[in-house]
């Protein structure tokens, strides 16, 4: 059996009972994403920790060095502080602290309630200072 004529093209056509049929037909807008807080905003508060000596203070891992050029932001470590799986805390809850209380912090034998009581402290005495020097207070 030989066809005279070729197949003629046409265009897709949904059938009203199939399952996506509604894919293509949008009834709400496309709602706009959160706006996060701006990168300079956040970079605020880790310009904050530079030249600062280690808040962290881990009896038996801090050297107590005030003149420490290791010191860093170190991050909050708690869901309260919008950590999760692959995302890192929001920058107002940082601390700075020395490259070995932040290895401590992040990777340290500790039980997860001595590294959060030991970050709450040093978050107490830090909040006042960090707050004079960006002049929030």
């Amino acid at each position: 059996m030989k066809r005279s004529a070729p197949l003629k093209r046409s265009g897709f056509k949904r059938k009203p009972d199939a399952p996506f049929s509604s894919f293509g037909a949008r009834k709400a807008p496309i709602r706009r994403r959160r706006k996060y807080v701006s990168v300079a905003e956040s970079s605020r508060y880790l310009a904050a920790c530079r030249g600062e000596p280690c808040y962290l203070r881990v009896r038996g891992v801090c050297r107590l060095n005030p003149l420490d050029e290791t010191v860093v932001p170190c991050h909050d470590n708690s869901l309260e502080a919008g950590k999760g799986m692959g995302l890192k805390a929001r920058h107002d809850r940082t601390v700075p602290g020395c490259m070995r209380c932040h290895a401590w912090l992040d990777q340290g034998p500790a039980a997860r309630e001595v590294k959060r009581g030991v970050f709450s402290e040093a978050f107490a005495r830090w909040q006042p200072v960090r707050d004079l020097k960006m002049g929030v207070a």
